[in-house]
């Protein structure tokens, strides 16, 4: 077995399911990988219909286990579950960023840690598994995946905001507004951002590509920090 093969293998166990390896590869083909190879196809179309399996199997899940909640309470904790920044964590937790096919210069713009691109990727990949595996192997898979989001779902609300949802917090808390300062390091194809957050005599600080990514990682920082003594 390739070392690329074993790799790839290592991924479908953390998945928990076997995908086949053509729509694995597929899956793992971000577009910018696909021009700068003569156009070969990408995964916007798993993308797709994994968006879809993605919705329902949540919508579901949501629905049988909450029936305390009106339309509006499980609209809400959908749209938390299921958006990119909820996905992207799913992504990281499994390493997926490592296995995605790239073209050079989104390589050298972080895109293996860009949320959309984790996020798209994800989705991709539920749609590979609905393919290969059948609809009941991939909801099984969402589910297991998104667990942790749909046991926490006011933690990804704020992920869609983090710096309102830290101002509001502040707020409630009688704190001061939240106070950024943003460091850059790294040539310019390569920038990493480290920004600090500081509300009170709480100090968080948070990583990521661009200005706006490490701010708002180190306002959710802050906000899970302030949200256990609210």
């Amino acid at each position: 077995m390739t070392r690329n093969n074993v790799e790839r293998a290592a991924l479908t166990e953390k998945l928990g399911v076997d995908i086949d390896p053509e729509l694995l590869s597929l899956a793992l083909t971000h577009r910018s990988y696909a021009y700068e190879n003569g156009g070969i196809p990408h995964n916007e179309r798993l993308e797709f219909l994994g968006d879809s399996v993605l919705g329902q199997a949540v919508t579901v899940r949501l629905f049988t286990r909450h029936p305390e909640l009106e339309e509006g309470g499980l609209a809400k904790r959908r749209a938390s579950v299921v958006s990119t920044v909820a996905l992207a964590e799913v992504a990281r937790r499994i390493g997926l960023g490592a296995f995605v096919r790239l073209g050079r210069g989104e390589i050298l713009t972080g895109g293996r840690d860009k949320d959309s691109i984790l996020a798209d990727t994800m989705e991709a990949l539920i749609g590979a598994t609905f393919l290969s595996a059948g609809p009941e192997a991939a909801t099984a898979m969402v589910l297991r995946m998104v667990e942790p989001l749909l046991a926490d779902p006011e933690r990804y609300g704020a992920a869609m905001d983090p710096k309102t949802s830290l101002q509001e917090i502040a707020a409630r808390l009688g704190l001061l507004a939240p106070v950024y300062t943003v460091d850059a390091t790294g040539p310019d194809h390569d920038r990493r951002f480290t920004a600090t957050v500081t509300v009170g005599e709480l100090a968080t600080t948070g990583s990521g590509s661009s200005k706006k990514q490490a701010e708002m990682a180190a306002a959710l920082t802050a906000w899970r920090e302030l949200d256990t003594r609210a």
